[in-house]
């Protein structure tokens, strides 16, 4: 954990500083980036956000206690107040958002450097190849930890991430990776989304290991385009030609059967591992594969040899995420035997295609299948498997790229027998609204309202719809927000789980 008596100037140290006011010598107990956490003493860094920038918060910060303050040069006339408390020491910097970063890895004595870490990035697949990943660590005997959108694991404890990120912010990342180092972790496993890595919450994480899942449209509100968004992921493999040298040898993992696994391949000069199913020249591969809809089971082709695999997952997209952590795993040195293992002893993870059993007579599955491409390969996997209806519930997040909603609502007609049209986070936008733009898109693929789809903005009563419709053999599926807590509105935030409220609706039945 961090020193107790690390001072402003030590920090300062590992950021650019263009000046400073006051004296840098005092000793800082914490630094934050959010002034209702500034503790006495703290280190309060203003970032600018997307909604509000954090320069407004400065006389807060100080109110609270803080009294070094990091702010960025071209908000001057937002900090010059400042300048009035004899007690605030001022560094200023070029960009917050970095020096963040900085600050909070020396905070913490760069925890990454104690550890092998391995970063997983691409639009979907992310938490589960982490999950897999995790596994075959624990069932290799290394000492493992996890920084997810689900869940945080610190050596053999779980925690819920009760944020609003996948990749949190870089002073909670850090922290996580401290506490790893101080429980005896040696592999961390880091989910690495394109925002954590474009406005670097993951610097410092120094990743040895490299994992692209895959890449599809989405997040193009905050990336504006596909290329500007391809390029914040392989930032993670740029990565690996810059991080500390641990004893490790850097590799880049890359989903072959995806169209942009050149580009990632590029992106660094490390040897890269190939897995796949349908591409040619594959390092890592599966034979014999053969799926149901509770599962698949498959040889795993390796270079050092062939291994038999249970995978309690459903669907094809979920073999190429058993592959990525194969091939990640590979390249840290563990043998098939314990890969398999690994890979067979994950029953499920956390709203990732996760079953709800109450014994009803038809299958409910809870996904986080929330974007066009994420939903169509969910869909499209499980439909040649099924015997019964496929029933769908979902909506499309607000503040979210628009096109979702037409795209989302294209891939329903196509694959859902039924669909009920609710809420997901529609934040700041009217609930019914998101919900009529995605039952136009339904009608005008040719699905008639009343007989294909309907409406129910309530996510609970759209559930319970679903299950008022499911027959025996019918499969229901709840996508969108998978294991996330909560349900995010403009005037407030829900406390939510899908699953929970499944089970509940589920038990009520029986």
């Amino acid at each position: 954990m961090a020193e107790t008596r690390r001072t402003l100037s030590d920090l300062l140290a590992a950021t650019p500083v263009l000046q400073w006011h006051g004296e840098a010598g005092l000793p800082i107990p914490a630094v934050t980036q959010d002034s209702r956490t500034a503790e006495a003493g703290a280190c309060f860094v203003a970032v600018p956000g997307f909604h509000v920038d954090g320069h407004r918060f400065l006389t807060e910060a100080y109110r609270r206690g803080a009294r070094a303050f990091v702010v960025q040069a071209d908000r001057r006339a937002l900090w010059a107040p400042l300048l009035q408390y004899s007690h605030a020491v001022i560094a200023v910097v070029a960009d917050t958002r970095a020096a963040l970063a900085d600050l909070a890895a020396a905070f913490y004595g760069y925890p990454a450097r104690s550890m092998t870490v391995v970063g997983v990035t691409g639009t979907d697949g992310k938490s589960t190849t982490c999950y897999l990943i995790a596994a075959i660590l624990e069932a290799a005997g290394r000492c493992n930890g996890l920084i997810g959108g689900v869940q945080f694991k610190i050596a053999n404890e779980w925690r819920m991430n009760d944020r609003t990120q996948t990749s949190p912010e870089s002073p909670l990342v850090q922290e996580l990776l401290a506490e790893m180092a101080g429980a005896g972790v040696t592999h961390a496993v880091v989910e690495s989304t394109s925002h954590g890595l474009a406005l670097h919450r993951l610097d410092h994480c120094e990743f040895d290991i490299a994992v692209f899942t895959g890449l599809s449209d989405d997040h193009l509100d905050f990336h504006e385009t596909r290329a500007a968004y391809r390029d914040a992921k392989a930032a993670l493999f740029r990565a690996l030609d810059l991080s500390a040298d641990k004893g490790t040898d850097k590799r880049g993992v890359v989903n072959a059967d995806d169209a942009e696994a050149a580009f990632f391949a590029a992106a660094t000069a490390a040897p890269i591992v190939r897995v796949g199913l349908d591409a040619a020249d594959l390092d890592l591969t599966v034979t014999d594969l053969r799926q149901s809809a509770t599962g698949s089971a498959f040889t795993l082709r390796t270079p050092v040899g062939d291994t038999r695999v249970e995978l309690a997952l459903p669907a094809r997209f979920n073999v190429r995420n058993a592959l990525a952590a194969a091939g990640a795993t590979h390249a840290l040195g563990i043998e098939p035997a314990a890969i398999a293992a690994g890979l067979s002893a994950v029953q499920t993870v956390p709203g990732r295609m996760e079953r709800i059993d109450c014994g009803q007579p038809y299958t409910v599955v809870v996904d986080a299948a929330a974007t066009t491409d994420a939903l169509r390969v969910v869909m499209e996997s499980v439909r040649p498997l099924l015997r019964g209806r496929l029933i769908l519930v979902f909506g499309c997040a607000g503040e979210r790229d628009p096109g979702r909603r037409s795209g989302m609502g294209a891939v329903a007609a196509r694959y859902a027998d039924y669909s009920v049209v609710t809420s997901e986070n529609p934040r700041s936008e009217e609930p019914s609204a998101i919900v009529l733009e995605i039952a136009a898109a339904l009608e005008a693929a040719g699905r008639r309202r009343g007989r294909d789809f309907e409406e129910e903005p309530d996510r609970r009563a759209a559930i319970a719809r679903a299950f008022d419709l499911a027959r025996p053999d019918d499969y229901v599926l709840i996508a969108g927000k998978g294991a996330e807590q909560t349900l995010i509105f403009a005037d407030r935030t829900q406390a939510w789980d899908d699953r929970e409220i499944s089970r509940a609706l589920l038990a009520a039945r029986t």
